[in-house]
């Protein structure tokens, strides 16, 4: 039989409508309604980085224009609906999801003590014992409250002393829970504290292939297709292995079906589906323009990225300035169902101003005046949750597609 196809424009609306991008742009942004969004995303990646606002906070913004960054605070750190952990990186996750980290805690553990000795000053496991009681004994900490007189080596920042890396492993294997951030500096607490004690690791039993089944299913239902790999990446616990035995076992019992995406360049690859998506009735999403962030969801695969929407994008961070194609943190910008563009802009926030350095068009987008409008309706709202008070442009901002 022929395999049910879905066109590139459906596909890029019901992706999107998975990560929240597919409606108008508006709604509650704190509280219960925060965490419906959260938990419909999965995850928010965390993100020191700050030119405009926090990556994790324009992330939410992007979505529900009303939100402000306390309200991620305040839900994660005063009412405890969120935890901090790991899923490709740093992120914050609903607190309902916690039974399924046990298995990430002890993959971590048994992956990270043998990582962690080639790439960590060696001494940390003796640093165990002594973290965990000075905790016991003082309450939560952050990295700068232990190890003060042990040697920190020359590599910069990721080059810890024995004592921030015995917290870093605490919490990554379970024994440590984070409760919070001031700036963006971890504070730990001892987990029995903070996590409810049937739920603590070594008082719950870890059935391995119940969660890999979890995170599988709600990796699929939060992408609405694809294949094993991107299954796998998208909590970054069940391994390739996992996956394509999971998704062997669905096609087996019915519950998945192979389906035909096309991509944005004409071609058509095959993905994974439950039956019946591509019968789903398509929405149709907003014209107006949205900044979104370097590590939204939506385009945190950049294969899958370029694939969809046809959007090569790739921060710049280690390229050295003469060789860079864009800015190094530049912010995709989407209209509609397509990526038009990227925009290099900063928050001077001595000068209260929005700095538009340039705007790159996408090669198939003319630039016009229009479109100017409706950018700067965007940057408007984009500037006053940033806390500034007016946005200008450099000279020469709008450039030619590289």
């Amino acid at each position: 039989m022929a395999l049910q196809r879905l066109d590139n424009k459906v596909a890029r609306a019901l992706f999107m409508d998975r990560h929240a991008l597919a409606e108008q742009p508006s709604g509650g942004a704190k509280g219960a309604d925060l965490l419906d969004l959260i938990h419909r995303l999965g995850f928010v990646q965390l993100d020191s980085i700050n030119t405009v606002a926090r990556a994790h906070d324009m992330i939410l913004f992007s979505r529900r224009p009303s939100y402000r960054a306390n309200n991620l605070k305040h839900l994660y750190e005063r009412d405890k609906a969120l935890f901090e952990h790991w899923t490709h990186d740093a992120a914050v996750i609903p607190m309902e999801f916690y039974p399924h980290w046990h298995l990430r805690f002890q993959r971590d553990e048994t992956l990270l003590k043998s990582r962690w000795k080639n790439w960590r000053r060696d001494g940390f496991e003796q640093q165990f014992a002594t973290v965990l009681q000075h905790i016991r004994d003082h309450g939560p900490v952050s990295s700068s409250d232990v190890g003060k007189d042990e040697k920190k080596g020359s590599g910069g920042w990721w080059d810890w002393h024995p004592s921030k890396t015995a917290l870093e492993f605490l919490w990554r294997s379970g024994a440590l829970t984070v409760i919070g951030r001031n700036g963006f500096q971890k504070r730990y607490d001892l987990t029995e504290r903070v996590i409810d004690t049937h739920l603590c690791p070594g008082n719950m039993a870890c059935d391995a292939q119940a969660t890999v089944d979890w995170l599988c299913n709600s990796a699929l239902d939060r992408l609405g297709f694809a294949t094993s790999g991107e299954l796998a990446a998208f909590w970054d616990t069940v391994s390739v292995t996992e996956a394509k035995n999971w998704c062997e076992k669905g096609l087996t019992q019915g519950f998945l079906e192979e389906i035909e995406v096309t991509c944005a360049n004409g071609q058509v690859r095959k993905q994974l589906a439950r039956p019946g998506l591509s019968r789903a009735d398509t929405p149709v999403p907003p014209g107006r323009i949205r900044v979104l962030s370097p590590f939204d969801p939506m385009l945190r695969d950049r294969n899958r990225a370029e694939r969809l929407f046809g959007f090569h994008y790739r921060i710049e961070v280690f390229v050295p300035a003469a060789k860079r194609t864009y800015g190094y943190y530049v912010f995709p910008l989407l209209e509609g169902d397509k990526m038009v563009g990227r925009i290099d802009m900063k928050a001077q926030r001595d000068r209260g101003v929005l700095l538009v350095s340039a705007l790159w068009p996408e090669r198939s987008v003319r630039w016009s005046d229009a479109r100017t409008r409706r950018l700067q309706s965007e940057l408007d709202r984009v500037r006053r949750f940033a806390g500034l008070d007016d946005v200008e442009f450099a000279k020469d901002w709008l450039k030619t597609f590289k």
